[in-house]
């Protein structure tokens, strides 16, 4: 399975115990497996994270305090277009699995972004026709396919003044 846009695993081992507020970090989940089984990374906001990995004589399960703090808007692109300026992604789910041939992923990222809705997402649709990359609008969702051929899609709502969302990047 290849995903350009996943969060790189070394990433999540480089990032703990960086001390950053317990508020700001990150809620992330990781499934991804096979036949022969699987792992299975959480992380809650409050640091506190579990690996869990079994599978054909395996098993093991591990409490790890403290594990995350990401930097994932920094790093988190589609095709080369990031985040709406400020953004802070508050959660990371990924589900992946490869199982009888089928190679299925999707990965989910909420966000907050510091600008209304609509002008976040004038915002990244403008930064997608700047990389040629063909997206629908419908009010304030943005659809597209990545130059891999992974759909995506980039939903803002409104949060007080400025805007939460998700995005969804699916591989089938």
């Amino acid at each position: 399975m290849r995903f350009a846009f996943l969060i790189p695993p070394m990433m999540l081992l480089a990032a703990c115990g960086q001390g950053e507020e317990k508020k700001d970090k990150t809620e992330v989940s990781i499934n991804a497996g096979d036949e022969h089984g699987g792992v299975e990374i959480t992380a809650s906001k409050d640091g506190n994270g579990r690996i869990k990995i079994g599978g054909d004589g395996v098993g093991i399960d591990m409490k790890i305090p403290d594990f995350v703090d990401l930097d994932v808007e920094g790093d988190f692109d589609i095709d080369g277009v990031k985040l709406y300026p400020g953004s802070n992604v508050t959660t990371v789910n990924v589900d992946a699995s490869d199982k009888n041939g089928q190679d299925k992923a999707t990965v989910e990222l909420g966000f907050t972004s510091p600008a209304a809705p609509a002008k976040a997402a004038d915002w990244m649709a403008g930064e997608f026709a700047r990389k040629n990359i063909q997206v629908q609008r419908a009010g304030d969702t943005l659809r597209g396919t990545t130059k891999d051929g992974d759909d995506f899609k980039i939903d803002f709502g409104p949060d007080g003044a400025n805007a939460k969302g998700k995005v969804t990047i699916t591989k089938s």
